[in-house]
C-alpha cells in the first residue's frame, strides 16, 4: 500500500465525496416529496392520478438509473432539451427514488389499522385532522426502516454518475487507476469514502427507529 499516493490524492476523493453527497441528498429530498405525493394518490385512489402514479412507479423501478441518465444526458439533447450533468444526476435520482419511496410510504399507510380511522372519527376529528394527528405519525414510524434503506440505496446508486462524466467518487477511482495503475489504493479510498458517507446514515436510521419505538409511535394503541 503506497501511503504517499493516498495522501496525495485523498483531497480528490474529498471533493468527489462532497459532489456525491450534494447530488445524492438533493435527489433524496425530491424523491421523498414525489414518493409521499404518489403514495397518497395510490392510497386514496384519486381518479386518473392513481393510474398515472402506478405507471410512474413501474417505470421508475423497472429501468436502471444508468439508462435513465443516458436518456436525460444524451437522448434529450436530440430533442433540443439540455441539462447539465449535475441536473441530470438530480433528476435521474429523484425519478428512480420517487418510485421506491412511494412504495415505502404506500405500504406504511396501508399498514395502519382501519380501527385507527374509526377511532379518530369517533373522537370528532375530521379527515384532515385524523390523517395529520393519527394516521401519518403511525405511517411515518412504520416507514422509517424502508425509507432509510432506500436512502442508502440511492446514495450507492450515485456510483453510476461517472457514466455521464460527473466527477463523483467512482469517476475519481477509475481515473486514478487508469492513470497510475494503483488499483489497491484507489479502491481502498473508494470503499472508505462510501463507508464514511453511508455508515452514519445507517446508524442514524437505526437510532431514529428505536426512538420512535420508545415513543410509542406505530403501535395499534395510539388512539
Amino acid at each position: 500500500m503506497n501511503w504517499d499516493f493516498i495522501r496525495t490524492f485523498a483531497p480528490e476523493y474529498v471533493r468527489a465525496a462532497v459532489l456525491t453527497v450534494r447530488i445524492g441528498f438533493m435527489g433524496i429530498g425530491f424523491s421523498l416529496f414525489i414518493g409521499m405525493a404518489a403514495a397518497v394518490v395510490l392510497h386514496f385512489r384519486i381518479r386518473i392520478l392513481h393510474r398515472l402514479a402506478a405507471c410512474y412507479i413501474e417505470l421508475s423501478r423497472n429501468t436502471p438509473l444508468l439508462v435513465q441518465l443516458f436518456f436525460l444526458y444524451f437522448g434529450l439533447p436530440k430533442l433540443g432539451i439540455r441539462f447539465s450533468a449535475e441536473a441530470c444526476g438530480v433528476i435521474g435520482l429523484s425519478f428512480l427514488g420517487g418510485g421506491y419511496m412511494a412504495e415505502a410510504f404506500r405500504s406504511s399507510l396501508e399498514a395502519v389499522d382501519q380501527i385507527q380511522y374509526e377511532s379518530a372519527f369517533s373522537l370528532g376529528m375530521n379527515r384532515l385532522q385524523a390523517m395529520r394527528d393519527v394516521i401519518f405519525p403511525q405511517a411515518f414510524a412504520t416507514s422509517v426502516p424502508a425509507v432509510i434503506a432506500n436512502m442508502i440505496f440511492l446514495l450507492k446508486e450515485t456510483s453510476v454518475f461517472s457514466g455521464i462524466a460527473l466527477a463523483d467518487l467512482m469517476y475519481v477511482a477509475k481515473d486514478l487507476i487508469g492513470l497510475y495503475y494503483r488499483t489497491a489504493e484507489a479502491l481502498t479510498m473508494l470503499v472508505v469514502a462510501y463507508l464514511l458517507i453511508l455508515l452514519p446514515l445507517s446508524l442514524a436510521g437505526a437510532f431514529l427507529e428505536r426512538r420512535l419505538c420508545y415513543a410509542g409511535f406505530g403501535n395499534s394503541d395510539t388512539v
